[in-house]
């Protein structure tokens, strides 16, 4: 099976593309057959989370059948600066927030927002993103997929490595703590948040995450962005902001009886999450059913 490069940690994928006339399907299909003689262990392209348009680009690919994604990406217009952002996402109400938050921080101690420079700090931001987010999805009764050592040496060559800023640590402190922490990746025009996380602590619930997007996307203005990406997701918080919804689309394209097999059963799963994802009352419900089997049990000593 073939898969864009990162599988499943890949938030977004776009196939590389020029200005020119997209291929037509049976152009694609001749190309899939040739890459099957050439490597005939390949029994199927699943091709996941792709945009059917990327800065006023088509996605080639798309001349192929495919199929929503169950999740969407959600994005906010930049367009106007943070000015204009504010006009459109409830401003008022999101800069008394901030205010708010911020009296709360400062009781505490100073705040800073910081971006992470050099290879240590943000190896070091980043093992306490691995170790604050883990904690979260054991709680949530969801794997933790940072918990590979490998997965977790490669985001750190990866951001350390950037040297042209194409991707980027930033974190909330308050009282020298790190309380929240977002990695973003720069992709022309846009500026995309790839994870996030917050600290389990005393400042939880005055919403550090919501604080340090507003700083994040304040930010992308200043430095003449025109979209912030919020990249795959259906989250209240982005829905906060968010003004750009993409549906996603993937690609199941097989090779051989068993690769129709497999993508017969990878497109009945997705579709099977979606309608569930559609049903907010009973997602809402599998959610909290999976956060439940995931507390330890009590017992008579406890």
């Amino acid at each position: 099976m073939a898969r864009f490069p990162g599988g499943s940690h890949a938030n977004g994928n776009f196939a590389p593309c020029g200005r020119v006339a997209p291929p037509l399907a049976a152009e694609l299909d001749a190309l899939f057959a040739a890459i099957g003689r050439a490597r005939p262990d390949i029994d199927l392209f699943r091709l996941e989370r792709m945009s059917p348009e990327l800065d006023g680009l088509a996605n080639p690919l798309i001349a192929l059948p495919h199929h929503p994604h169950p999740n969407v990406g959600l994005a906010v217009n930049l367009d106007g600066g943070f000015d204009g952002v504010m006009s459109r996402a409830s401003g008022k109400r999101k800069r008394k927030k901030h205010r708010a938050q911020a009296r709360k921080f400062e009781a505490l101690g100073p705040i800073s927002v910081k971006r992470a420079e050099g290879p240590e700090e943000i190896a070091g931001l980043l093992d306490i993103f691995f170790t604050i987010k883990g904690d979260r999805l054991k709680r949530l009764g969801v794997a933790d997929v940072f918990a590979d050592p490998k997965i977790r040496a490669f985001f750190k060559r990866l951001f350390a490595d950037a040297r042209g800023g194409e991707f980027v640590v930033d974190h909330l402190a308050v009282a020298g703590k790190t309380r929240a922490i977002t990695g973003s990746s720069h992709c022309g025009d846009r500026l995309i948040c790839e994870f996030s996380a917050i600290a389990d602590d005393d400042l939880t619930r005055a919403s550090p995450g919501d604080y340090l997007f507003f700083e994040n996307i304040a930010a992308a203005c200043g430095t003449g962005k025109s979209v912030y990406d919020f990249s795959v997701g259906d989250e209240t918080y982005k829905r906060m902001w968010c003004d750009i919804e993409t549906t996603y689309v993937d690609i199941h394209y097989p090779l051989g009886l068993m690769g129709a097999l497999l993508a017969g059963f990878f497109s009945l799963r997705s579709t099977l999450v979606r309608r569930l994802k559609s049903n907010r009352k009973l997602w809402s419900s599998l959610k909290r059913m999976r956060r439940r089997d995931s507390e330890p049990a009590t017992t008579d000593e406890d």
